[in-house]
């Protein structure tokens, strides 16, 4: 521990203690253990079920409470499918407001901060600016035609971006201003848990409405092979579960999570066969503004048309046939219900490790036996990112209807150039006759 100088002669380096600058004295330096536990949700379970399973175990008593409720909210869901696309994208929106609320409202318990100053009010304001910007893409993606027809959503559109920008920077700038002395670090906090909430929730359930408009199959099937992994993986578990699987979820087992991915990967095949049969589940969900109403008609793409396919020889003698009628997509659902059972939960045990992390069995209490809407969604946004990744990606080719849209959206002049530039093209080509001119 010597310190040579520059005339040669060492001096002894002496050893400074690390101390913390007045600054620095609000850093959080508290560990897991230190994190205060948020008041336990309540028993919503309604006394019907209570009186009628008293005689039961707890572990009955659960199996029965989550039986019951999980077909009522599948009732529930096939109600709002009949309703149609409209519906579904309600659905999503309420879905998305409740979960920024459970998550949200856990910050608040756990840093105590009920006390900041606007920030109950800027957290709203936040999610607000964040739904305007994403929905506002929407509108001008899929309603090009209604837009064009109405001068003061000609005027949003075109400046979307810009006001989305500007309603930000103000909930931005009314959160430096609200910063207090003795709550710096707390505010930021929750700045930040505000924000990734945002990044978690507002941002997938944005792509569920983008898978939504592909089609209602992209959205249904992916949705329910979540579903079914969670039903068949409980029900192998509860059954046949004797070897853990993660640290994170004690009571999920290898056995559940093996019976859910075969349970699942046959589920998913079987629904897509069915939904790929009608063309209201098939056909992209689109507007029609001569009746204000979303349509979902259209002659289905060979995606979903059913043709023949060879079997390879070594299944041929298993099966005792030659051929067999498949569509495309049936092999796509393959690939959806397999991440759904295999990738899928590990959002599952992102949540838990977050339940974990701040001492709390469930986000909420709003479902009893389940929790809350976001212990029954963890999964479904990882899916939702994956299915518009795959969409993109494999699926999506180039869309002359929107681009009709885009189309009709622009000057007298610019449709004209559009027109000429086409016209030759196709002419080169020799698609089209050259015009004779007398």
């Amino acid at each position: 521990g010597s310190l040579r100088t520059a005339s040669g002669s060492c001096e002894q380096r002496t050893e400074m203690p690390f101390t913390f600058l007045p600054e620095f004295a609000e850093l959080d330096l508290r560990t897991d253990s230190d994190i205060p536990e948020v008041v336990p949700p309540t028993d919503r379970t309604p006394e019907i079920f209570k009186k009628a399973l008293s005689g039961l175990s707890s572990r009955w008593k659960n199996w029965w409470i989550r039986g019951i409720l999980t077909l009522a909210m599948i009732t529930a869901f096939a109600l709002i499918i009949y309703m149609g696309s409209f519906m579904l994208m309600l659905l999503v929106m309420s879905i998305q407001v409740k979960c920024f609320h459970e998550i949200i409202t856990i910050g608040y318990r756990v840093y105590r901060s009920y006390e900041l100053p606007w920030f109950r009010t800027l957290s709203w304001y936040f999610l607000l600016c964040v739904n305007y910007f994403f929905y506002g893409e929407t509108v001008a993606d899929y309603f090009a035609t209604f837009v064009q027809r109405r001068e003061q959503l000609q005027f949003l559109i075109r400046y979307h971006r810009f006001i989305s920008f500007t309603l930000y920077l103000a909930g931005f700038c009314l959160f430096v201003l609200s910063l207090v002395k003795r709550h710096y670090r707390l505010q930021f906090y929750m700045f930040a848990w505000s924000h990734v909430t945002l990044l978690i929730i507002v941002t997938q359930s944005h792509l569920v409405i983008q898978n939504l408009f592909e089609g209602m199959i992209w959205f249904l099937v992916p949705i329910s092979s979540v579903v079914c992994n969670d039903i068949a993986a409980y029900i192998f578990g509860f059954f046949f579960g004797r070897t853990p699987l993660i640290k994170l979820s004690p009571k999920k087992t290898w056995e559940g999570f093996i019976g859910g991915f075969f349970s699942t990967v046959v589920f998913g095949f079987l629904v897509a066969t069915l939904l790929a049969q009608y063309q209201y589940f098939v056909c992209p969900v689109e507007y029609n503004s001569e009746t204000n109403r979303f349509v979902t008609e259209c002659e289905p793409s060979e995606l979903f048309q059913f043709q023949k396919y060879s079997i390879p020889p070594l299944l041929q003698v298993v099966l005792g046939r030659e051929t067999v009628n498949l569509c495309p997509f049936q092999m796509h659902s393959i690939a959806l219900s397999t991440f759904a059972s295999l990738i899928g939960p590990f959002g599952g045990f992102f949540a838990s490790g977050f339940k974990r992390a701040f001492k709390i069995k469930d986000f909420a209490d709003t479902i009893p036996g389940h929790g809350g809407i976001m212990d029954r969604c963890d999964c479904q946004y990882l899916m939702s990112t994956f299915v518009h990744v795959y969409i993109t990606s494999f699926i999506r080719g180039p869309n002359p209807s929107k681009l009709l849209k885009q189309l009709l959206v622009l000057q007298p002049e610019q449709q004209l150039n559009v027109y000429k530039t086409l016209k030759t093209h196709l002419i080169e080509k020799g698609i089209l006759q050259p015009s004779l001119r007398g």
